[in-house]
């Protein structure tokens, strides 16, 4: 910011002295071409011998000015002439005799002649050299700076640090020896350690991985550059290799510092191994960087932080000790953390004493720090709109209900018939959820759309959990055919809104069989492949079972579909009467909450289901 400032005044005087230069030259010009052209007065130019008879004649007014070899003046009708003079000696005489005045002004230089006949058009030349060796001068920083990087380096009044990031109490315990070595890096060299030189930062997005690389400069107190993978890669040749030297150039020449790569998996991919090989420039760029980070020493006080969400995808070399030594893993916060990072964004916000963070944190599982964040200025929104002062619990409600499940459209006109539909559609849902133990309780039941979904079953839990049964599986595969079941036992036949459940439960059947090893006829093997093609891991890798044994899964994928869909008829028809009630209350009422729904059902609190490790949302 500082360079940017001294360089406006140079800027501002350059183009103050290139517009007094233009000026200036154009005046020249234009008293050249007046001067030449004899725009001084136009002259009429007339032979000598009618000059002496205008002369005799006494057709001559005003003096005559005669000028090395021309003579000049002005007739008696107000005309301007002009005459060549020979060598005559009577002419002095012929206007002594006729009482003309006349005046003989002296010649001029040569050289001053010359030179004021030149010096226009040395000055437009010098001009134009001037402005296109300025031009191709620009034009040549321009390339040049083409292959510079452009780190950004974050404001040092707005500067982040620990207390600005919530939960990820591990990560930063991690980080605080990083920080520590930046500030006294002889505490480690006296005992012989080394700092890790680069920490690699996965996990999800949005969970505050570029964040915690900011808190660390910030505690640290020395410079961050930023760049995001992305900037490194050009569709010219050698640019993404030159712009890794440069920013490692400028954080040695800033050190101690850090330097902070975002998105890594965007140059970092695994080199291409398939056909034909690979020498693409984001193969260049990567090798760049390899040699750039074994080519500083741990003592120079530069630590390199990237982060990534496909930690799969990076290439080995770039993981190995002596590159990015140490992987953090920032994962979704729990409960407890999610309510710090509520009351992170809160912090600055009129809160009303109506609102209950902890009810809130426990309401929100499965959510980032960015969808928090995003909450909370949901529900800032929804307040103002509504011209309060404060934000209330109910603005909070509203605004997790539009990030969990999306905005209302309550413009999209839907025929009766339709809404019919949709309501035997989620109350299947929403009574078959109930009905089932180990799944996530119903927190909320629409027939309002919402987002992309005609209607939405909204199902959260009560508690944080990492890892499910078999039976958890089933049954929630259950629960999500229970909509099109409902639509088959009223209608007798099917409609097009269970498409994202169908997507679902298939999904979750595959990896049961195909990952987890819950197939009862296929036993516990992995036959888990499904990998994403991208350019950097073999595109040529050969499946690890035979014809067979994938016929054989995906007969047993359509079993445990099958076998929930009727495990979900038999209890809609068990407990039509119950279906029936659901569908007609939805109608009415558009939207109901798990209250509702267990006074509709008969259900009494102790009979509630409570399970279930994360938010989920399922659609129409």
């Amino acid at each position: 910011m500082a360079d940017e400032e001294k360089k406006q005044p140079e800027r501002n005087n350059f183009n103050l002295f290139k517009g007094l230069l233009f000026w200036i030259i154009a005046g020249i010009i234009l008293l050249t071409l007046a001067r030449f052209s004899g725009l001084e007065g136009k002259k009429e130019e007339i032979f000598y011998s009618r000059f002496i008879n205008e002369v005799k004649q006494g057709n001559i007014s005003g003096p005559v000015t005669i000028k090395e070899d021309v003579i000049s003046g002005t007739l008696k009708d107000g005309k301007k002439f002009s005459t060549y003079k020979p060598d005559d000696p009577e002419l002095f005489n012929i206007l002594r005799d006729y009482n003309v005045d006349f005046k003989v002004e002296p010649s001029s230089n040569i050289w001053i002649n010359i030179l004021v006949s030149t010096l226009p058009i040395l000055l437009v030349f010098l001009l134009i050299w001037f402005l296109v060796f300025r031009q191709m001068s620009s034009e040549s920083s321009r390339v040049m700076a083409f292959t510079k990087s452009r780190p950004i380096m974050p404001d040092k009044k707005n500067r982040v640090t620990f207390d600005d990031v919530a939960g990820c109490k591990e990560a930063k315990e991690e980080l605080r020896e990083v920080i520590e070595f930046l500030k006294d890096p002889k505490k480690f060299q006296r005992l012989g350690g080394k700092i890790p030189k680069g920490i690699l930062l996965i996990g999800p997005p949005g969970t505050g991985k570029t964040l915690l690389a900011k808190a660390v400069a910030g505690e640290a107190g020395t410079p961050f550059l930023s760049m995001s993978g992305s900037d490194f890669v050009e569709m010219f040749v050698g640019v993404g290799a030159s712009r890794v030297r440069d920013l490692f150039r400028q954080a040695m020449r800033l050190s101690p510092c850090i330097v902070f790569i975002d998105e890594l998996d965007a140059v970092g991919r695994q080199r291409f191994a398939g056909l034909g090989g690979g020498h693409d420039e984001r193969e260049q760029t990567l090798n760049q960087l390899l040699v750039q980070m074994d080519g500083f020493p741990t003592e120079s006080g530069v630590i390199v932080m990237a982060a990534t969400n496909r930690p799969d995808v990076l290439d080995p070399a770039l993981t190995r000790p002596g590159r990015f030594d140490r992987t953090i893993v920032i994962d979704f916060p729990d409960i407890q953390a999610r309510e710090e990072i509520l009351k992170v964004h809160m912090r600055n916000k009129p809160i009303d004493k109506s609102v209950d963070v902890k009810v809130l944190a426990r309401a929100t599982a499965g959510l980032s720090g960015a969808n928090l964040e995003n909450l909370v200025n949901e529900a800032a929104l929804l307040a103002a709109r509504k011209n309060r002062n404060r934000i209330e619990m109910s603005d909070f409600e509203e605004a997790k209900d539009k990030v969990l499940m999306g905005v209302e459209r309550r413009s999209l006109v839907i025929s009766d018939k339709e809404k019919k539909i949709i309501a035997y559609h989620e109350a299947g849902h929403t009574l078959v959820q109930k009905q089932l133990p180990e799944v996530y309780p119903v927190h909320k039941v629409t027939i309002i759309p919402r987002g992309q979904a005609l209607g939405i079953t909204h199902i959260l839990p009560e508690e944080d959990r990492f890892i499910e049964s078999n039976l958890y599986y089933k049954n929630s595969i259950c629960a999500l055919m229970a909509g099109r079941t409902a639509e088959k036992i009223v209608y007798g036949k099917i409609f097009t809104g269970g498409e994202n459940d169908l997507k679902i439960a298939t999904e979750i059947a595959r990896r049961m069989v195909c990952e987890w090893g819950m197939s009862e006829n296929l036993g516990p093997v992995s036959y888990h492949h499904n990998e994403a093609v991208f350019l950097g891991r073999d595109i040529v890798r050969q499946r690890e079972y035979s014809e067979d044994t994938s016929r054989e899964i995906d007969n047993e994928i359509r079993r445990i579909l099958e076998e929930a869909e009727n495990r979900a008829m038999e209890i809609l028809k068990s407990q039509r009467d119950k279906l029936e009630k659901l569908a007609e209350a939805l109608l009415q009422k558009e939207t109901l909450n798990s209250d509702e729904i267990d006074e509709i059902l008969g259900l009494k609190k102790e009979e509630r289901v409570t399970n279930g490790p994360e938010e989920d949302r399922r659609g129409n």
